[in-house]
């Protein structure tokens, strides 16, 4: 490898990774406190802060009325930053997403590449990973200092998972009227936030089979698709719910922002969520696909894209890096077993394998 290869990224900062143990997630607004304030700086300036204030006393009252198990700790993170929108902020779902679960062709377990598309801009540079223990182990967070909940994690041993965001369920009204009822729908429900049921299970659950059959039969408050995969090959299943109903689907199998039950109705998130599913099963589910982000290309990757991480629970391996407008921003993440470093860029060929 060349010197000016080996240049390729080097000022890029590193992904932290930070060991809370049993602590819950205000302690990485604790050790992260400069992190947070830029991704709610961030929500302000896309949404604007009088929105943001609106949807914050809403989120905040809503959060109490249906005795939300981790509300306590979105009210410690709100505390501590002093300023509106981490109530708003840990209820927002306008992401898309594009995952994959199938048998890893380089070894044994189940592996899962993800991406996450956010147009909030500074959640790829500000991503974190957070080791947290619950009842049932470890589980490794891809995360961001003020989030309670969890969109992206790996447990070692046990499973891996992620959330897509579900199709906007439409009425025939403007889709912002359309976005306004679903809203009031949720307000009248009192189950747990896709993102709360995860890290549910991601505390609880000691195997793929539990979480599978927490991710199925739990109610939740709006649709979400889960990613699932398992420590053994054949342990990979997308989840597509409805608030309570699940429709499974077994791996090989992925998934971007659009209902593969063709009896679920509603309108697709993201860029071209029809493409990116065809391209991301492309890659995973052909016979040799490597081991980094050479599928990272469009339209899976786009100017959204946050995050881009590969995962396989029975080798406790993450890798992750942030992007920001379709270039990556940070170090690469990776993780296997006890094991970790960062480096360069993977597209660039430097440092691809543990």
């Amino acid at each position: 490898m060349d010197d000016g290869a080996d240049e390729i990224g080097a000022g890029w900062p590193e992904i932290p990774y930070l060991d809370l143990g049993e602590a819950g997630a205000h302690a990485l607004m604790d050790r992260e406190p400069e992190r947070a304030l830029a991704l709610l700086e961030a929500g302000r300036a896309a949404h604007g802060a009088g929105v943001v204030a609106l949807l914050d006393g809403w989120s905040r009252r809503w959060l109490a009325r249906a005795e939300n198990p981790y509300g306590h700790e979105i009210d410690a993170v709100a505390a501590r930053v002093e300023a509106r929108g981490a109530h708003f902020l840990n209820m927002s779902y306008e992401w898309g997403c594009s995952t994959a679960v199938a048998a890893d062709p380089g070894g044994p377990g189940s592996r899962m590449l993800r991406t996450l598309d956010w147009p909030l801009r500074g959640i790829g540079r500000h991503v974190v990973v957070a080791r947290h223990k619950g009842p049932a182990g470890v589980y490794d967070n891809v995360t961001w200092p003020g989030f309670v909940g969890v969109m992206t994690a790996m447990a070692p041993g046990r499973f891996s998972a992620a959330i897509n965001q579900a199709p906007m369920r439409r009425r025939g009204l403007p889709r912002t009227l359309d976005w306004a009822a679903n809203r009031i729908g949720q307000w009248r429900s009192r189950a747990i936030p896709p993102a709360h049921l995860l890290r549910r299970v991601f505390e609880t659950c000691a195997s793929y089979a539990e979480a599978r059959e927490a991710l199925t039969t739990t109610p939740i408050c709006l649709p979400a698709i889960f990613s699932l995969s398992g420590a053994e090959a054949g342990e990979g299943s997308v989840i597509e719910r409805l608030e309570a109903r699940a429709e499974i689907h077994e791996g090989p199998i992925s998934v971007a922002n659009h209902w593969i039950t063709e009896r679920f109705r509603g309108s697709d998130r993201g860029t071209d969520s029809h493409a990116r599913r065809a391209h991301i099963a492309a890659f995973h589910e052909a016979a040799g696909a490597g081991p980094g982000f050479d599928w990272l290309t469009p339209p899976v990757l786009n100017p959204t894209t946050r995050i881009v991480a590969v995962m396989n629970a029975a080798r406790g391996q993450l890798r992750l890096q942030g992007y920001e407008d379709g270039s990556p921003v940070t170090q690469v993440f990776e993780r296997q077993g006890d094991a970790r470093k960062s480096g360069p860029n993977p597209l660039t060929g430097q440092r691809v394998t543990l």
